[in-house]
């Protein structure tokens, strides 16, 4: 039983973000003529990301950073002015020492916020008679991106402009080994989404979203559910999800028995 964090488990779950962000960028890159103009460069342990028709921090971040990588924190910061975007550096508490957040901080980098990371060991959940039975959860089916799309963009205050770019950007995900995607019906309605990402055990909750009218009703909860089943059927040893800290998501995961392996902070160039 997986007691409290060790540094070598806040490693794993870390690396498991690192994966699927990075396997997430390759990916679309590979489309033809890489139209979101993404990049990925490695400077010692780190992983600098960069998209240039996607400006979210989540596309243009650094990951897997450790104190050993302190050197390389100029070059870093080179590869992102040359290309006109501000870095951010994700910081891990035990991986990064106090001379690597002097040097940002003397480069003009603030503290701008905090990012949750929990864990679960994969698990059947029993569900009693208060389940929603009005909710169903399937496997996204290929054709389905579209519909996937617009429930994410809806989800989260994007635009409908966007949702031909985020149907293509996550259906090149699809046939790549470890990605599975499920869509949720609430009374046989589309209402929500969740992706999960698997790889050397580990498994990732690694987005998800409702419509807002759908809201407030289990759907979430119950699309942990399904990927934390998913993963035990998949041998997993670990189940991570990320979020940002106390949001609705962070809710969701306690609520679902996730605990808190950390919470990292993000560090933003002024």
């Amino acid at each position: 039983m997986l007691s409290i964090p060790s540094k070598q488990l806040i490693k794993e779950i870390e690396r498991s973000e690192v994966n699927y962000m990075y396997d997430r960028m390759l990916a679309i890159q590979s489309r033809i003529n890489n139209p979101e103009g993404i990049e990925v460069e490695q400077f010692g342990s780190s992983i600098a990301l960069y998209s240039k028709t996607m400006p979210w921090a989540a596309f243009n971040t650094v990951k897997g950073i450790t104190s050993a990588d302190i050197e390389h924190i100029d070059p870093i910061l080179d590869f992102y002015r040359t290309r006109e975007r501000k870095a951010q550096f994700e910081i891990v508490p035990s991986l990064v020492d106090q001379d690597y957040l002097r040097s940002l901080a003397g480069r003009g980098f603030y503290q701008s916020g905090f990012h949750s990371s929990l864990y679960i060991e994969p698990k059947e959940f029993k569900n009693d008679d208060s389940t929603n039975t009005n909710i169903t959860i399937q496997a996204l089916q290929e054709n389905q991106f579209v519909q996937y799309a617009t429930i994410h963009c809806r989800g989260t205050g994007l635009s409908d402009d966007g949702i031909p770019s985020v149907a293509a950007n996550n259906k090149v995900l699809y046939n790549r080994p470890g990605w599975k995607f499920f869509i949720a019906y609430m009374d046989e309605a589309p209402a929500a989404v969740g992706v999960m990402h698997m790889k050397d055990g580990i498994a990732s909750l690694t987005f998800a979203a409702t419509l807002p009218e759908f809201r407030n009703q289990g759907l979430q909860q119950r699309l942990i559910e399904k990927r934390i089943e998913e993963s035990l059927q998949h041998h997993c040893k670990l189940v991570v999800g990320q979020c940002a800290f106390l949001s609705q998501s962070h809710r969701n995961m306690e609520r679902m028995g996730m605990k808190v392996g950390y919470i990292r902070t993000s560090w933003t160039e002024k």
